[in-house]
């Protein structure tokens, strides 16, 4: 027997049958699509996570735990390690910067590094350039928002009132000093965290660069930052002010940055075996993806289940077109057809139903899960009034190619597992019995 006449037997039975037919691919349909979509909320919630660890450190950074300081051999040690681009250490003063410019001024965090190491890591600037001489310096994205007067402070306090009483927050975007600060001068004194030293003298910097916005859009940087060849300057000033010991005027924090996201693994195992206690993201990523590999397979274990019960129909519909088509599995038996051609026929038909429904569920479920991604966002952020739900940074479906593969497998799978009990039954119709039947 051709395949087109197997093909004709299969579509002869599938025409005859329209409603009951569409209503088992329609069975299969719901089951593929629901086991696409449940799992897709896993695939989007990890994808979500993973976006949101990228963008809030750099994925090459590798942090260093500890009290005690590297000395210079062992940063060079460090330094030579293959994929090592370079070992920043960050300096924080431990006192508030005090900034003064014009009628405004502003507190901050004061760090000292190294601008050639820091260049490296930071890469661009929002504004302007990296300082080259002592007395220049780099403020944070926010640094100008923060300049206030007493004016727009309490323009702020009857605005954050306002917003309290409405159930929200007033981040004070719309006061501040608004021009450049490139090229500007300003004054700054520092007062210790750590004694009750008074203030120091006012020292002069002028501002040459401005950092990248920051990630979050809550997060204020304000920051100031500038060459280690001020911590001396600092210390003396700090010194001067009142009663403070060297060893509470700074702390240190030191960062091994990999040249490339593959090489932070091999460089964390190099330091782990020469005894550093070290930390990066790319650990936390693994952990994370390990969780969401088990949420996955339960999420897809919980969708075969629908996918099952659609097997019920198939079933049924194959039982039905065994006991309709007895005759003519007689006949074929009378003409020579093989039991295996007789299972093949009958198994082509649930394997089509199988695929059919597949096809029709990845379509609806790409659907849905476009429109659960631009409305779920909005319905969100109307009901709970936070701007970061209407940003569509958060994704809460996602179909990857791998779970299109997987879905279609299980659901083509189950429809032919679903065939082959009714398949193999017509293959054992005796052929005197099928022939006497009445049409």
């Amino acid at each position: 027997m051709l395949f087109k006449d197997q093909l004709d037997f299969v579509t002869q039975h599938i025409k005859k049958n329209k409603l009951r037919v569409f209503m088992t691919v329609l069975a299969a349909t719901m089951g593929c699509a629901f086991l696409i979509v449940l799992a897709s909320v896993g695939f989007g919630l990890q994808d979500s996570i993973r976006n949101e660890i990228l963008s809030d450190e750099k994925v090459t950074k590798i942090q260093v735990y500890g009290d005690g300081q590297f000395t210079d051999e062992q940063i060079a040690e460090i330094k030579a390690f293959e994929h090592v681009e370079t070992v920043l250490e960050t300096v924080m003063v431990n006192a508030s910067a005090h900034s003064f410019f014009k009628d405004r001024d502003t507190n901050s965090n004061l760090f000292i590094t190294d601008m050639h190491d820091f260049e490296k890591v930071t890469g661009k600037l929002a504004e302007g350039t990296y300082p080259t001489k002592p007395n220049e310096i780099i403020v944070g994205y926010h640094f100008a928002q923060t300049l206030l007067n007493e004016a727009e402070r309490n323009v702020i306090q009857e605005k954050n009132k306002k917003a309290e009483a409405d159930g929200t927050y007033y981040d004070g975007n719309e006061e501040g000093y608004k021009d450049s600060l490139i090229g500007k001068e300003l004054e700054m004194s520092l007062l210790s965290h750590t004694s009750e030293a008074t203030e120091t003298e006012k020292m002069k910097y002028t501002i040459v660069g401005v950092t990248k916005k920051p990630s979050y859009d809550w997060m204020i940087d304000n920051s100031v930052y500038m060459d280690r060849e001020q911590q001396a300057v600092l210390a003396a000033n700090m010194s001067a002010a009142g009663d403070v010991k060297d060893d509470e005027m700074f702390s240190s924090e030191f960062n091994i940055f990999a040249d490339s996201m593959e090489n932070v693994k091999p460089i964390l195992e190099k330091l782990k075996d020469k005894g550093y206690s070290v930390f990066s993201v790319t650990e936390q990523l693994e952990q994370m993806d390990v969780f969401f590999l088990v949420l996955k397979i339960g999420l897809i274990f919980v969708g075969t289940i629908a996918v099952l019960i659609a097997s019920i129909g198939i079933f049924n519909t194959m039982t039905m077109a065994v006991t309709e088509r007895t005759r003519e599995i007689g006949v074929l038996k009378a003409i020579g057809a093989s039991p295996k051609l007789i299972q093949r026929l009958f198994l082509m038909e649930s394997t089509f139903i199988g695929i059919f429904g597949t096809l029709m569920a990845v379509v609806i479920s790409y659907g849905i899960s476009f429109a659960a991604n631009a409305v779920l966002p909005l319905i969100l952020k109307a009901a709970t009034g936070e701007e970061a739900f209407g940003t569509n940074d958060i994704t809460f479906s996602l179909i990857p190619w791998q779970l299109v593969i997987i879905a279609s497998a299980i659901s083509i799978g189950v429809a032919m597992i679903s065939g082959y009990r009714p398949a193999r039954k017509a293959t054992k119709i005796d052929v005197i019995q099928a022939l006497r039947q009445e049409l």
